[in-house]
């Protein structure tokens, strides 16, 4: 059984996880007749170097990139300043003047008539 480029053998790239929830991460390709083999090469290959938690393997032909028009679509939005403290930069001026608006103890008094009342 041969592939379209009249090859026995497919190229297969590895994928592994070092936890069950760590990330994927490519570690290396190789070739293979068949997904079954690629598997078994790639199980026997990290029996001899580290310890993982799952292995995956995929035909390198299935493997498809982002096109440079669809990257253009991944740029980020540079509206979002809110996102950020520099975004809210205007309060400390809007507190400010909050605060020279307040009204202070000598204000309030004058509106006794200067008389302070001791409450108890």
């Amino acid at each position: 059984m041969t592939n379209e480029q009249g090859s026995f053998y497919e190229e297969f790239d590895v994928f592994s996880r070092k936890t069950p929830t760590g990330p994927v991460q490519y570690q290396f390709n190789l070739l293979a007749p068949n997904e079954e083999i690629a598997l078994m090469m790639a199980q026997e290959n990290f029996m001899r170097r580290e310890a993982v938690a799952d292995i995956w393997v995929v035909k390198s032909k299935n493997i498809r990139k982002m096109t440079h028009e669809e990257k253009q679509t991944l740029t980020r939005l540079d509206n979002k300043d809110y996102r950020t403290t520099k975004g809210y930069g205007y309060l400390k001026k809007k507190w400010r003047h909050y605060e020279q608006e307040m009204l202070d103890e000598k204000e309030i008094m004058s509106w006794a008539g200067g008389v302070k009342k001791n409450v108890k």
